[in-house]
């Protein structure tokens, strides 16, 4: 793999229950929300599994993902082509960390922290729009 070797791990508070965080971060539905503009495969349908592969772009920068480990409160991918890597999220009530380990000429870091952000203001939003209905 052509890059260069990045590591990053973040955690953040965050205005959601594990159930919500769950949802979040393994529901391919949810994901497609949140994790715009990125896009992923015909073949990234629930139920989310390990072992499971499907494959994302980042504008023309293809990232093959393989669900290494889930659980209630984790979930692993084994990334390749445009990241060769790793992806491990964590999460508890009201807080959530991601630690992001790879090969790439991407900036690992700058996505990590967009996609951090981009998860917090999604649940945000969703409690809000919960909270008025």
């Amino acid at each position: 793999m052509f890059g260069i070797y990045q590591q990053s791990t973040l955690r953040i508070e965050i205005d959601a229950t594990v159930a919500q965080l769950r949802q979040a971060l393994t529901q391919p539905e949810r994901l497609r929300q949140w994790l715009w503009p990125q896009q992923f495969s015909p073949d990234f349908k629930p139920p989310l599994q390990v072992g499971q592969s499907f494959s994302s772009y980042v504008g023309p920068i293809r990232i093959d993902h393989t669900i290494e480990s889930m659980s209630d409160t984790a979930i692993c991918f084994l990334l390749h082509r445009g990241v060769d890597g790793f992806h491990e999220w964590h999460w508890g009530d009201g807080w959530v960390q991601s630690r992001l380990e790879g090969v790439s000429t991407l900036p690992l870091n700058i996505a990590q922290t967009t996609s951090l952000l981009r998860l917090q203001l999604f649940l945000s939003i969703q409690n809000r729009q919960s909270a008025q209905s």
